[in-house]
């Protein structure tokens, strides 16, 4: 397998991307990180040079929504580091309203940002990588995308949007050296994640984190994270009755 150095994260500046941030850090990779907020980015690659000086931090300010600039942004983070041999695809919100209660304007932003914007990141992307005939590229869906999540719908249909795009484009590149990773996280705490305190499964954002970044070296096709529980979880997901479902998503 090779050795994946230049690593670029969308929506680095907090959450589960900054703590992806920190743990390449740590493994001594080269990063590009992208988000809207500046400010918290410089702090971030303060940060890490300080704790690892020996590698290199590249930003740019992003808004994964102008698509465009999506383009550009990654074009000269892969010129600024010499190359980009990862792509990590985390830029994404959650939350949104039910179908039919009056939240279409954000159930419309969740559908443009974890869809669409992803879209377009995968694309700039698969640009590179193609140019260089080598690269790893990594989407984060969602345990939400297994099934259509009640109270999650615009969510669970973009994550499984998402995923249903990562598995074409890794047919589209079988057998070449561009890998493709889709995660499929439980449970982690962040900033993107639901609100209420009690979640069963619920594990922290530095043993999500880790997990998340063992299954991205391990360069599968897809993963459950962290493995136990959300692997068997995921396998009942798929099968549970309708009735069943729709009692979970009322909790």
């Amino acid at each position: 397998m090779p050795e994946r150095t230049n690593i670029l994260i969308s929506g680095a500046s907090s959450g589960l991307g900054a703590a992806m941030a920190r743990e390449f850090a740590a493994r001594g990779r080269n990063l590009a990180l992208c988000a809207r907020r500046i400010d918290h980015l410089e702090q971030l690659r303060t940060e890490l040079q300080h704790a690892h000086p020996a590698i290199t931090v590249a930003l740019a300010q992003l808004d994964v929504n102008d698509h465009d600039r999506v383009f550009t942004a990654f074009g000269r983070l892969s010129q600024e580091l010499g190359g980009l041999d990862r792509v990590i695809v985390n830029a994404g919100i959650s939350r949104g309203q039910s179908i039919g209660t009056g939240g279409f304007t954000a159930n419309r932003a969740i559908a443009n940002t974890n869809f669409v914007a992803a879209l377009a990141q995968c694309e700039a992307a698969m640009e590179i990588f193609r140019r260089q005939q080598a690269g790893h590229l990594v989407v984060i869906s969602s345990v939400a995308a297994l099934r259509g999540m009640p109270g999650l719908q615009a969510y669970s249909a973009s994550k499984a949007a998402i995923a249903t795009l990562a598995e074409a484009i890794r047919a589209d590149t079988h057998a070449t050296p561009i890998a493709v990773t889709t995660l499929y996280p439980g449970f982690i705490e962040s900033d993107l994640g639901p609100t209420e305190e009690a979640r069963p499964f619920r594990v922290s954002t530095d043993k999500g984190v880790r997990a998340m970044v063992k299954a991205i070296e391990s360069e599968s096709a897809r993963a459950h994270v962290p493995a136990w529980p959300w692997a068997p979880i995921g396998f009942a997901l798929r099968r549970l009755p309708l009735p069943v479902l729709a009692k979970l998503g009322r909790r």
